[in-house]
């Protein structure tokens, strides 16, 4: 009977996990064609390639700085999703993972599921080299296996570091500085790494943007914005300061008392006052 639940929760926990990696607010066949929209990438033999190779030697200058490098190896981080959130959480102001904060988190992971595969099809197009395998250069993210042979255009980890970028700056608007500046920044450290040439790299913002976009016409994704918009404003206090800023008015103005030229007067004052906004003649 044990061996037989034991079963029977791994087979649910198996189904409950095949449902969570193919849950999408959009399929992808209905998700905006990235080959049919983006350029392709600029040739080996082009002045904009000239500008990418720049850029890679800008990038491996940037290893100096010990922790630029440490933070562009943290941002290499794929497989998990609370490691990456966790790169956005000083930005964001609020720490994101499925306890403490399951409706962000869930907004987030499903539209990561949507539209990170928008990349695909363009990658295995071009196949483009990738900068550190040109140049037969060491990573300091270690990601060389992993990456080898796979096309850099356009850059996956940039359309989902500026596409989470996008989505907490929509959660949380009056922190969209220091969020986009991460959401940069995460992406420059694949230039940083080896990873990615500049244009991949810039070509994949875009492509974020073009995701983005495609989101909003979703009503499920549209409602799970409203409840992670919720919870950020209840997690960070917003949500009780609002509701007391909307019953201030009303209760300030029976507590307080004006005279008729303005100024604050006492419960006991006579005359023709101002109460509740209204002239009173009290006696």
């Amino acid at each position: 009977m044990i061996l037989m639940a034991v079963a029977a929760i791994m087979a649910t926990t198996s189904v409950n996990a095949q449902n969570n990696d193919t849950q999408v607010y959009i399929q992808l066949s209905q998700m905006p064609e990235l080959l049919e929209i983006m350029p392709e990438p600029p040739s080996f033999d082009s002045p904009e390639f000239a500008n990418d190779v720049v850029r890679y030697e800008w990038g491996k200058q940037q290893r100096q700085d010990e922790e630029r490098v440490a933070l562009a190896v943290a941002d290499a981080e794929w497989d998990d999703l609370t490691k990456f959130f966790g790169q956005y959480a000083d930005a964001f102001g609020l720490t994101i993972d499925p306890i403490a904060t399951p409706e962000i988190y869930k907004l987030l992971s499903t539209s990561l599921a949507t539209t990170d595969p928008m990349r695909k099809k363009t990658k295995a197009h071009y196949g483009r080299q990738r900068p550190f395998e040109r140049f037969g250069d060491a990573m300091p993210s270690h990601e060389e296996e992993s990456l080898r042979g796979e096309g850099s255009y356009p850059s996956g980890h940039s359309l989902r570091g500026w596409g989470t970028a996008l989505l907490l700056a929509q959660i949380a608007p009056e922190r969209a500085n220091e969020i986009f500046k991460r959401g940069w920044d995460f992406c420059t450290s694949r230039v940083i790494v080896g990873a990615h040439w500049q244009s991949d790299v810039d070509a994949s913002r875009t492509a974020a943007s073009i995701g983005f976009c495609a989101l909003q016409g979703s009503e499920e994704f549209i409602a799970q914005m409203k409840k992670a918009q919720q919870e950020y404003k209840e997690k960070t206090g917003q949500a009780t300061a609002i509701g007391a800023a909307a019953t201030a008015p009303a209760s300030a103005h029976s507590a307080r008392i004006y005279n008729i030229n303005g100024t604050p007067a006492t419960q006991s004052a006579q005359g023709i006052v101002i109460q509740n906004g209204h002239k009173t003649l009290r006696n």
